[in-house]
């Protein structure tokens, strides 16, 4: 069968978040599907494989970290789309059934694909003792993204405290099911991203995400709430970066972005 690793969120090789993607004919057995995912040693694989037409989704698609399954991943839904749009699998929105529900995919004439995902409902909570030490910044606030990604949602002081951050992921882990996602504001709209973001995941075995499409459904509402639009844009400040087009539609927040396959081939077990 054909594999590919993709670069999700960005319009240029070896930036972005790179996923690996498979077409399938079913879903495997559980074991292999993670052992394929440990062998990619990407933060996600996604399997897809299509469904009989007449149903409410075109495509069943499951996510794996090389440690674990995961409920939402939006940049492996991204290079999952983007592969059935360029190898012509399928034309159009595609509809993925997924433990996160039905999630859509739509291409844009630009290139661009969009995501219809949850938004991510936000619980005000207090700051955990420790997560000021473990991530190296003292938060503001602090949120909880609820079940679909489980993660503690914090605010610092800046942009520059959001770069410098080199947190301890041993003592971070504690503090919530998947990881922390550390924001601030944009020193400066005028480079054309309204709020930055790091993800650290380090209870699924993955240090730092690269772009993390399932943390903008909690991004997206915090920064359109404060900022007073539902149309931002984030950057996420990881090594590779990319950046993150959100639009939040009550229940739904849209996430657009690009994607470039770097790697195909053939998986020989």
């Amino acid at each position: 069968m054909r594999i590919r690793i993709v670069d999700a969120f960005t319009d240029r090789p070896f930036a972005g978040n790179p996923a690996g993607v498979l077409l399938l004919d079913s879903f495997p057995d559980d074991p292999w599907l993670q052992n394929v995912a440990l062998e990619v040693n990407h933060a996600e694989t996604a399997f897809a494989h299509p469904l009989p037409e007449g149903g409410e989704a075109d495509w069943a698609l499951r996510w794996f970290t090389p440690t674990t399954e995961v409920a939402m991943c939006g940049h492996a839904t991204l290079a999952t789309a983007h592969v059935l749009h360029t190898t012509g699998a399928h034309k159009g929105p595609v509809r993925f059934a997924t433990l996160s529900g039905v999630l859509i995919a739509t291409p844009g004439e630009d290139g661009a694909v969009t995501l219809d995902f949850p938004t991510a409902p936000l619980t005000a909570v207090d700051v955990p003792e420790g997560v000021a030490e473990a991530l190296g910044a003292r938060p503001r606030t602090a949120f909880d993204t609820g079940p679909n990604t489980g993660d503690l949602l914090v605010e610092v002081a800046d942009e520059r405290t959001v770069h410098a951050l080199r947190p301890d992921l041993r003592a971070l882990a504690a503090h919530s099911e998947r990881g922390v996602i550390a924001t601030a504001r944009a020193e400066n709209p005028a480079l054309g991203y309204d709020f930055v973001s790091r993800c650290f995941f380090p209870n699924v075995g993955i240090d730092e995400d690269p772009v993390t499409g399932s943390a903008h459904t909690a991004l997206a509402p915090y920064w359109s709430e404060r900022l007073g639009r539902s149309v931002l844009t984030g950057l996420q400040a990881s090594p590779r970066s990319g950046r993150v087009r959100t639009e939040v539609r009550g229940e739904r927040t849209l996430l657009s972005g690009r994607a470039v396959t770097v790697v195909e081939g053939d998986l020989l077990v």
